[in-house]
């Protein structure tokens, strides 16, 4: 690509509190499928907020200062927690607004506006080492040049893990991006040349170059671009901070602002950035934490 981000377009940006509002109008999806629950780093929480009725809009949460996606099962109403992979074990608080009282965010009132905390626990766990040799040394030592490229890209990639989109539809089971041998695993400590590097915070699937990647569930490209370690990648928006992250792609067929139903095609297999092999790098970003995209798989292809 030509340019290194394709920025969202402008009604992606409108103000929150309207977004809001007319989500508020719509009526509200009386169950959902939710991720499989892992209250461990790098995965997710389902916190009880209390019992749901008729098609009542649901309570608002969040997580620090990162609204919380809210679903409906069964009666009641859930918060959905993204844990990062560097969430300590520990007792932790969503704080939670009914509707009557929400606020486009908890600063705007204070947490005395609140009506109340739900409180979880996040347990510990282990994740294995990879270790990974890489020929092109210079994807492992950076210049200054590439340093100062790759800082300005992490801003921009953590600006677009922390997007928020109020939606009535979101999506929460998904299907594979792509079809091939599962090669890493998220949450796996890796070590480029022997060095230590920032955990796997997706998952690959090896397949052929240019073979199809696909969408794994109904949104909005958010944005698209070509990243020194990400390569060409690929982000798109669930709604209520639910993203999926397609990175490696040796082409895109998508840009900001395109809608895309689960299944599309959005580009294809390939190798660019930092991989050692033709491949799909997968990656799930929720309430700005990336987590394991396995958990959002239905049963039969979650396997482990």
């Amino acid at each position: 690509m030509s340019q290194r981000l394709a920025r969202p377009r402008r009604y992606h940006g409108a103000v929150g509190g309207v977004i809001l509002a007319l989500a508020l109008l719509l009526p509200w999806p009386a169950g959902a499928a939710l991720p499989r629950a892992a209250s461990v780093p790098g995965g997710v929480a389902l916190v009880p907020l209390g019992p749901s009725a008729g098609t009542a809009a649901p309570p608002r949460a969040w997580f620090g200062a990162q609204p919380v996606l809210v679903a409906r099962r069964d009666g009641e109403w859930i918060a959905v927690v993204g844990l990062a992979l560097d969430t300590p074990p520990g007792r932790y608080e969503l704080l939670v607004q009914p509707l009557a009282t929400a606020a486009a965010s908890p600063a705007a009132d204070g947490a005395a506006a609140a009506s109340g905390r739900a409180a979880f626990t996040v347990g510990a766990k282990e994740y294995p080492a990879q270790r990974i040799t890489l020929k092109d040394s210079s994807k492992v030592d950076l210049s200054a040049a590439d340093l100062a490229r790759v800082e300005s890209e992490i801003a921009e990639i953590r600006r677009l893990q922390r997007h928020w989109r109020a939606a009535d539809d979101t999506d929460l089971e998904f299907i594979l991006p792509a079809e091939g041998r599962m090669t890493g695993r998220f949450g796996l400590r890796r070590y480029f040349n022997g060095e230590a590097r920032s955990p796997h915070a997706g998952f690959d699937i090896a397949a052929a170059r240019g073979s199809p990647v696909r969408a794994n569930a109904h949104g909005i490209v958010l944005a698209s671009g070509d990243y020194f370690f990400n390569g060409r990648t690929v982000f798109v928006d669930h709604g209520n901070g639910l993203l999926s992250v397609y990175c490696h792609l040796e082409r895109i067929d998508v840009q900001a602002g395109d809608a895309v139903v689960k299944g599309q095609r959005l580009g294809l297999v390939g190798m660019s950035g930092r991989a050692t092999g033709p491949h799909l790098h997968w990656g799930v970003v929720l309430n700005g934490a990336l987590v394991d995209p396995q958990l959002f798989l239905a049963a039969r292809g979650a396997g482990r």
